[in-house]
């Protein structure tokens, strides 16, 4: 993917249109929840500055597609039930 498919100053010309920038090609490290430690208190999703981490039927669920690892999820989790790990591949 060549830089001509994004605008130099990162003007959004339209309403959206960064869905289709997935920004997850950005991260060294990512976050994995355990599930069976999560109480699904919801810090995590309140906290992701990226909106990446979503209530779903089995908890929570993170959309790495624009996840930037950032690692705010693991700080504010209070059963550490997020684990940084290093990007493979």
């Amino acid at each position: 993917m060549g830089n001509e498919e994004f605008t130099i100053g990162a003007v959004v010309r339209e309403p959206g249109s960064t869905k289709r920038n997935k920004t997850g090609r950005w991260r060294v490290f990512r976050p994995v929840l355990d599930q069976e430690k999560c109480m699904n208190c919801g810090l995590c999703f309140m906290y992701c500055p990226d909106g990446c981490i979503r209530p779903s039927d089995d908890g929570y669920v993170i959309d790495y597609d624009y996840c930037k690892g950032c690692g705010i999820c693991e700080s504010v989790c209070p059963v550490n039930a997020i684990e940084m790990v290093l990007e493979e591949g």
